[in-house]
């Protein structure tokens, strides 16, 4: 590659944007030109280019973060939503405080566990909100429980609401499970704006999503593209969900696998699975399989293995995985998608419900790169923190929120926590990095390599670039130079 120097300094037309003196991964301190979306060229440190530029002070550039699972139209609805379980509410009197306060209309609360205080069915949630319609989220996503005003709203909405509803001896108990497309349809529910969800995950260096929604069809895909044109999405997005996500997707929208939504208690007929996943497979998607429970994880497995494993193919979670899971995951050259987030925010809860043998299974990291599985990274947002840099840093210490350890001979360094929201969407098994040619998807970190491992936060994010676009631009600090047009001969 040709190198200009400051006594010599290149011109490239186009106006290109060079980000100065910055840090890459293997220690090279470089000026990296950004043109027409893509990196145009990686010169020497001090090239001297003639363009728009700014000065990285040596900061860490690196492709953006990719966060391989999570769920955007419920993490943009939980803004605006009550928190009901740990660690905001660890109680009954805590539940009855953060539901109580002033409004009207729905309150809808989100992340409840049953740790708070149980599974209350309608009449003990009109104990505590008797006035106003009420709805709370189990954290699993899979159950909603309503009081009896809630239950009239529902029932008014929808006559199905009846039918649906789990039925008790005094009749029905308020909770809807597995029922979230319907509810949705029922309540005549609006997709949620993505802006204020967008910048969040701008403003921590996210340049792309994997959207793992069940329900994800051809409106699900058409809203994701709607917010991409009218800017409230600055980020890439792969869609995994059902067969139909549409035909023709529009630039920065991708097709994902298509999922399947496991659960331990209700799985289905094995011929059923089989058949699942070879029409996915013969219409060239693979799957991607929710897996929590050993059961579930098994079950999947053998599904896999007779109708044939596509590249592709995924675990999501693979949450409790023995060693011989993990050696038939190798096999069949399947990818896990995971979430060590879930050591920090649930790892109390975790120490208290499983048994000793299952928490060395429990959320591996090492052990999938040491069988060579194709590993990346998810938050499952909004049923974790939205925030790849928690879960880095909880990949590296497997710390719980009160400061017990969760398998840590499963823990990563800093260099392969970051890997896995680096993992390429389209390739798990690679990993992306500043390249000449590449997409201008850029991460820029306040301070180079050495400084950033040790704390692995999102604070340290000064620059965003997605398709050589600022989509979060934090360099304000006094001693930066912020966007301008540089003087080759200073």
């Amino acid at each position: 590659m040709a190198r200009a120097s400051a006594s010599s300094p290149a011109v490239i037309s186009g106006e290109p944007l060079v980000i100065r003196d910055c840090t890459l991964r293997d220690g090279r301190h470089a000026d990296v030109v950004v043109r027409d979306g893509k990196i145009a060229a990686i010169l020497a440190g001090g090239s001297g280019i003639s363009a728009r530029s700014m000065d990285a002070a040596g900061g860490l550039l690196i492709p953006g973060l990719h966060d391989h699972h999570l769920h955007l139209a419920a993490t943009a609805a939980a803004a605006t939503s009550v928190r009901c379980g740990p660690p905001d509410v660890v109680d009954r009197d805590g539940l009855i405080h953060a539901l109580t306060g002033p409004g009207e209309g729905w309150i809808r609360g989100i992340g409840y566990h049953e740790s708070v205080a149980g599974f209350p069915d309608r009449h003990q949630l009109d104990a505590i909100m008797r006035d106003r319609p009420l709805r709370i989220q189990h954290r699993s996503g899979r159950m909603w429980m309503f009081n009896s005003r809630g239950i009239e709203l529902l029932l008014a909405a929808d006559a199905e609401a009846g039918q649906r509803l789990e039925a008790g001896a005094g009749g029905m108990t308020g909770r809807l499970i597995d029922q979230d497309a319907w509810l949705s349809n029922a309540l005549r529910g609006t997709w949620p704006a993505f802006s204020a969800i967008g910048t969040a995950l701008a403003r921590a260096g996210v340049c792309g999503i994997t959207d793992m929604t069940v329900s994800n069809d051809h409106a699900a895909t058409a809203h994701f593209a709607a917010e991409r044109a009218r800017g409230a999405l600055p980020q890439k997005a792969m869609i995994a969900g059902r067969m139909n996500l549409g035909e023709h997707l529009p630039a920065g929208i991708t097709r994902g696998p298509f999922k399947i939504h496991l659960h331990d208690a209700a799985l289905p007929d094995y011929g059923e699975m089989v058949g699942m996943i070879a029409v996915a497979h013969a219409a060239d998607r693979p799957v991607a399989v929710h897996c929590v429970t050993q059961a579930e994880l098994v079950f999947t497995l053998a599904a896999i293995r007779d109708a044939g494993a596509l590249p592709g193919d995924r675990i999501e979670h693979a949450s409790i995985a023995p060693p011989d899971l993990v050696g038939q995951i190798a096999d069949l050259k399947l990818a896990v998608v995971t979430q060590p987030n879930f050591i920090a925010e649930r790892g109390d809860a975790y120490l208290d419900a499983l048994a000793p043998h299952d928490r060395d299974h429990l959320y591996r990291l090492r052990s999938w790169l040491a069988a060579d599985v194709a590993l990346a990274g998810g938050t499952d947002s909004p049923f974790g923190a939205a925030d790849p840099w928690r879960a880095m840093a909880a990949a590296v210490s497997r710390r719980t929120a009160s400061g017990g350890v969760i398998g840590a001979a499963e823990a990563l360094t800093p260099e392969q926590a970051l890997d896995l929201f680096l993992a390429d969407p389209a390739d798990l098994s690679r990993v992306r990095e500043v390249v000449a040619g590449a997409p201008a998807d850029l991460c820029l970190l306040t301070q180079p390599w050495a400084g950033v491992r040790e704390a692995l936060d999102g604070a340290t994010v000064a620059l965003t670039l997605i398709e050589g676009r600022i989509a979060h631009d934090d360099i304000d600090q006094p001693d930066r130079q912020r966007f301008a047009r540089a003087d080759p001969s200073s």
